[in-house]
């Protein structure tokens, strides 16, 4: 009853502080001049990622190799296929010139970059595979190369967006902002803990609580917040948050991890990588069947079907 009512509860946070923090992020950015879709590459992934980091950090420094990387590849997968698929059966998603051909690749090259680096071993004279503390430096570093891009692309992307905004008060900006992202915090946490009990009370190995309801349960603030803001027409934020929260997971929450606890690697999670830079590759299959750079409604239906299926064959595969 007590991890039930985690799960409850938490929901409750996130669905509330996702609608306060899309709000507080599309008013700043309207009063900037930047596009929402940086401030959801930003503000709000960071956000969103804030479970993820928590749970890989303390799996980590733990010696829970398995859940550290499992969280952050079930929670990418989770965010294309179960959140863009979501945010898209809502409203169907357009998607920018500068999403399609930088941000989008970005987040398939950093999914490549992981696969390379833990599997690097196959070409040494070390048995093991891992992701080392060198190859946490190294996730890092793209990591800043990517804050870079957005900085430059928040300089010269002046284009107003056409969605009306509410403009709220610096005050109330602030209040909305900072307790979004820390009720996010808390309500992703609340998920997490009643799910990891209720998984472990049935004997279920960490790579598949990882793969699954860890995964789910991180990731519901990115879907509460991508769902929450396509509801509110703001289709940046839903779309920018996604790809930014996959950058962040791999290059950020996966690096930083790595430097603070070496992270031996299974060669059996090839395959959930593997899927991990398919589907990003599959948003990209999206736009060019549609023709319109628009993310629509059947694709969405499509992404939520092959989550499921992943899902099935990942309890399968034990």
């Amino acid at each position: 009853m007590t991890d039930f009512l985690y799960l409850v509860s938490g929901l409750l946070i996130l669905i509330k502080c996702a609608d306060l923090m899309v709000a507080g992020s599309v008013s700043v950015a309207s009063k900037l001049g930047v596009s929402t879709l940086v401030i959801g590459l930003t503000v709000v992934s960071f956000g969103t990622s804030l479970p993820e980091m928590l749970v890989s950090v303390n799996a980590g420094i733990d010696g829970n190799s398995d859940l550290a990387i499992s969280n952050v590849v079930g929670s990418n997968i989770a965010n294309v296929l179960l959140i863009l698929g979501c945010a898209a059966i809502i409203r169907p998603l357009p998607v920018k010139n500068s999403t399609l051909v930088s941000e989008i690749p970005f987040s398939l090259t950093a999914a490549l970059l992981l696969g390379f680096l833990a599997n690097a071993a196959i070409f040494s004279t070390i048995p093991e595979l891992s992701i080392s503390r060198v190859d946490g430096a190294i996730l890092v570093f793209f990591f800043f190369l990517f804050l870079l891009y957005i900085y430059k692309t928040s300089v010269a992307d002046n284009i107003a967006d056409e969605v009306p905004v509410q403009q709220l008060s610096r005050t109330r900006e602030l209040i909305y902002l900072v307790g979004g992202v820390a009720g996010l915090y808390i309500g992703g946490q609340l998920v997490v803990d009643g799910a990891v009990n209720v998984a472990a009370s049935l004997g279920v190995n960490d790579v598949v609580i990882g793969l699954t309801i860890v995964a789910v349960g991180t990731s519901a603030p990115e879907l509460v917040a991508s769902t929450v803001a396509a509801y509110r027409g703001h289709t940046d934020i839903a779309v920018g948050n996604v790809v930014g929260s996959n950058i962040f997971n791999i290059l950020w929450v996966l690096g930083l991890t790595s430097i603070l606890a070496e992270l031996p690697f299974d060669v059996v999670s090839n395959t959930d990588l593997a899927i991990v830079a398919g589907s990003s590759a599959l948003i990209l299959v999206s736009m060019a069947v549609s023709r319109t750079n628009t993310i629509l409604r059947w694709h969405g239906v499509t992404f939520v079907l092959l989550y499921i299926g992943y899902l099935a064959y990942v309890v399968d595969r034990g």
